[in-house]
C-alpha cells in the first residue's frame, strides 16, 4: 500500500485549519532531518531505478533531467543537492522520485524515502523569524513529530524559480494586463492586503502591484492579517484581500470563513491566490466566501479580477 493513500478530502481539512503533510527523508542517514510536503501538491513516489532518466543538455546543476511516467515528460529536480547533501550511486539507486503537481506543472523530486502522511493543524506550524533573515532561504516553516523531531516544510515555489523560473509567473505580464483597465477609485487610493509566507511569491506579488501602481499591506501569514483588520476601526476601507491557502498559524481557507461570515467585513472582496490548483480546492474557496481564485503561475491576473469583482 502507497504511503499516499490515506489522504483526507481538502475539504474536511480546510473547515478545520489543518493539512496533510507527506513526510520524507532525503538521505539515509539515521540523524538526517525530517522535510515534508502538503499532500496536495504531490501525485504519487515511484522507485527512480524503475525509470530511466533522460538527461538535458546545458540544463540548470539542480535539473537531472526527464523521465516518462505515464506518456507525461516530467523533470526531475535534484532536492538533496538544492539543500546542500550529494547522494552516492548506492543512495542514487536506492532513491525515489516523488511526483508533484504545482499550478498544474507536474515535476519529480529526488528523495530518498517516504516516511508517512502526518495530519497537523496550521496553528502547529511555526515560522520563526530566523527563516526570513536570507533571500536564499530554502525553509518555509517546521513543525514537530510525534516523537518530538523536527520537520522542516521548504519553500518549493522557491525551488522552480531557482531551476524552472519560467514555471512561475511572469510579473512583466502584468502592465501588458492593466493597458485598457479603469481602475476604481477605491482600488486607486486603498491598500490591497495580501496574506503571503512565500518569499518568492511575495516578491512577485510586491512587483505586480509596483507595476499597477497600487498600495498593498504584505502579512507572512493569515493570522497576522486577520489581526491586523479586526484592529482597524473601520475595515471596510480595505478595497481587496489576496490570501494564499497554505501558510502557518491559519490557513487562507480559515482566513476566508472568519471575514466572510462577519459582517464588518463580509463585502471585502477576496481573491485566492494558490499553487494548490485542484478543483476541490477552487471550489472549497468558493463555497467559504471567497470571490475569486488565481493559480500563482498567473498571479498578474489578480488586478483585473479584483476591478472586475468591483465594478
Amino acid at each position: 500500500m502507497s504511503v499516499l493513500d490515506n489522504v483526507d478530502a481538502s475539504t474536511n481539512l480546510a473547515k478545520n485549519n489543518e493539512l496533510q503533510l507527506l513526510v520524507f527523508r532525503i538521505n539515509e542517514s539515521d540523524d538526517s532531518a525530517y522535510y515534508a510536503i502538503n499532500v496536495f501538491k504531490t501525485r504519487e513516489v515511484v522507485e527512480s531505478r524503475n525509470h530511466f532518466l533522460t538527461q538535458i543538455p546545458s540544463a540548470h546543476k539542480l535539473l537531472e533531467g526527464t523521465i516518462i511516467l505515464r506518456g507525461l515528460q516530467i523533470p526531475i529536480l535534484n532536492l538533496p543537492l538544492w539543500l546542500g547533501t550529494t547522494l552516492t550511486k548506492e543512495e542514487l539507486m536506492k532513491s525515489n522520485i516523488l511526483i508533484c503537481d504545482f499550478n498544474g506543472i507536474v515535476i519529480g523530486l529526488r528523495i530518498m524515502s517516504a516516511y508517512r502522511v502526518i495530519k497537523k493543524n496550521w496553528n502547529e506550524m511555526h515560522a520563526p523569524d530566523s527563516y526570513r533573515l536570507k533571500d536564499d532561504g530554502v525553509v518555509m516553516n517546521d513543525t514537530r513529530l510525534e516523537d518530538g523531531s523536527l520537520c522542516l516544510i521548504l519553500d518549493y515555489e522557491k525551488l522552480l524559480a531557482d531551476v524552472i523560473p519560467q514555471a512561475l509567473v511572469n510579473v512583466i505580464e502584468d502592465t501588458n494586463n492593466l493597458a485598457e483597465i479603469v481602475i476604481p477609485e477605491k482600488l486607486k487610493h486603498g491598500t490591497v492586503l495580501i496574506a503571503e509566507d512565500s518569499k518568492t511569491a511575495q516578491t512577485a506579488l510586491k512587483q505586480i502591484f509596483k507595476n499597477a501602481n497600487i498600495k498593498m499591506n504584505m502579512f507572512d501569514n493569515g493570522k497576522k492579517l486577520v489581526d491586523y483588520i479586526q484592529a482597524l476601526p473601520d475595515p471596510s476601507i480595505i478595497p481587496a484581500i489576496v490570501t494564499d491557502i497554505e501558510m502557518p498559524e491559519m490557513s487562507g481557507f480559515t482566513v476566508i470563513q472568519i471575514l466572510a461570515k462577519d459582517p464588518i467585513t463580509a463585502a471585502i472582496p477576496i481573491i485566492v491566490n494558490s499553487s494548490m490548483t485542484g478543483n476541490n480546492n477552487k471550489r472549497e474557496a468558493e463555497v467559504l466566501g471567497a470571490n475569486g481564485f488565481v493559480d500563482k503561475t498567473k498571479s498578474h491576473n489578480i488586478i483585473p479580477l479584483i476591478v472586475d469583482i468591483m465594478n
